[in-house]
């Protein structure tokens, strides 16, 4: 599977990501068809402190799924970075993902966004597969 990105979708990850660092940032895909249209930003709630955990409220993916559902679109999945470390799941990432979603991950080193890659969860839940990300150009 693959998963398009506009060019302004590419731009608010990597703009939050940035803003957010040392902390990870998180939030929601919006689109439809295997596009995302639009970013939704999420708080970074956890317990655990937010420099290297992300977590989705319940309340947040309701959020999400309204403000998609208001768009046009539908929750695609969701994107989160990861200061100082590679865009790779973690094991936290693993045992707290959704069948069906795609998460982004964007590296930001320093401050700086770096790689960005997007992952789906196996239906049996035991792993991450890489997913194509690709990016639509300008109308």
């Amino acid at each position: 599977m693959a998963i398009t990105l506009g060019p302004e979708v590419d731009a608010a990850i990597r703009a939050h990501g940035s803003e957010t660092y040392p902390n990870e940032c998180c939030g929601a895909l919006i689109g439809r068809d295997g596009v995302v249209t639009a970013t939704y930003a999420l708080p970074n709630t956890t317990e655990e402190g937010p420099r290297r955990r992300f977590l989705v409220r319940p309340q947040d993916y309701r959020e999400a799924e309204k403000r998609a559902t208001e768009a046009g679109g539908e929750l695609m999945g969701f994107y989160h970075s990861h200061p100082d470390h590679p865009a790779r799941p973690s094991q936290y990432d693993l045992d707290h993902a959704w069948p069906f979603f795609s998460y982004i991950i964007v590296a930001v080193r320093g401050g700086t966004p770096e790689d960005m890659t997007s992952w789906r969860l196996r239906d049996d839940r035991s792993a991450f597969d890489p997913e194509e990300l690709t990016y639509a150009q300008h109308n």
